[in-house]
């Protein structure tokens, strides 16, 4: 160390102007390639014969979320020691500033004990299990998919398509959905006088019509299960599923039960909401 300082202060102040720009500019590019790399390795399908969306974070999480917190790592080492070098232009101590790499001086140096507290907690949740990227997740009221676990922050996608930042300091009760849908079971009774036939055609054109319409919603095409009978009654009942985004309920609670209750009381006018019974749980793995 005490040699290449004492090689970089011997070079002509023009000439050492020039390298440090150029050490500004050739670290820039570095750490853009580098992040173009990670994010390559991370749409990366697995196979031609398999679907678009089973790309390598999907296959792999755990080693996709050890891949960005490591691209993380080296662009933040990059434009440490580039910022270093700069500054030894301007007089300051290059073997000082070096030292200054511990989490410890780095906390002192930023005057904030909140780097060390996100690196600590983003460390805590790679290495519990408790993230991973493509998680759907609940944090702090924020539903979204995992893209990244940073130094700093963890970045979800929303249903919206925002990109939201979390500090990781700052997460704290994590909410996991397995698969990364609810599954909403919906039971609705049939019409005594009515052909069953009839009745499962028209609910079927309903959730056929509400997956098209809100596809970013009713992530799968909705399941018929089929009319089973109520045990000790003579009143039998239709079930459908709906495979959904999480936090989305009010669209099967409220749009879809409607729209079938409108359709029934076409077929018998005494239909009432409660022969239709909307459930909710978690996809299993």
């Amino acid at each position: 160390m005490e040699k290449l300082i004492q090689f970089i202060t011997s070079i002509p102040a023009p000439l050492r102007i020039l390298g440090f720009s150029l050490v500004a500019v050739l670290s820039h590019f570095t750490v853009r390639g580098i992040r173009k790399l990670g994010e390559w390795i991370l749409t990366l399908r697995i196979s031609k014969e398999i679907p678009v969306q089973e790309t390598f974070s999907r296959k792999y999480p755990k080693t996709a979320t050890l891949l960005t917190i490591l691209v993380s790592s080296i662009t933040f080492a990059i434009y440490f020691v580039a910022i270093g070098f700069i500054l030894k232009e301007f007089k300051v101590s290059l073997k000082t500033y070096l030292a200054s790499a511990s989490v410890i001086g780095l906390a002192i140096g930023f005057g904030t004990q909140g780097f060390v507290q996100d690196v600590i907690s983003g460390l805590t949740l790679i290495f519990s299990d408790a993230l991973n990227i493509e998680d759907v997740v609940e944090i702090s009221g924020q539903i979204g998919r995992v893209e990244k676990i940073g130094l700093r922050f963890t970045t979800m996608i929303n249903i919206r398509g925002q990109r939201v930042f979390l500090p990781n300091r700052n997460i704290g009760i994590i909410s996991r959905f397995r698969r990364g849908v609810i599954r909403a079971y919906v039971d609705i009774q049939m019409p005594e006088k009515v052909e069953a036939e009839v009745i499962i055609k028209e609910v079927k054109n309903i959730a056929d019509a509400m997956h098209s319409q809100h596809k970013g919603i009713i992530l799968y095409e909705p399941d018929l299960f089929g009319v089973f009978p109520v045990k000790n009654s003579a009143w039998k009942y239709l079930r459908i599923k709906f495979s959904m985004w999480p936090g989305q309920e009010q669209l099967i609670d409220g749009v879809f039960k409607q729209r079938v209750i409108g359709m029934m009381e076409h077929y018998s006018p005494d239909y009432t909401d409660w022969m239709v019974v909307v459930s909710y749980k978690v996809q299993e793995a």
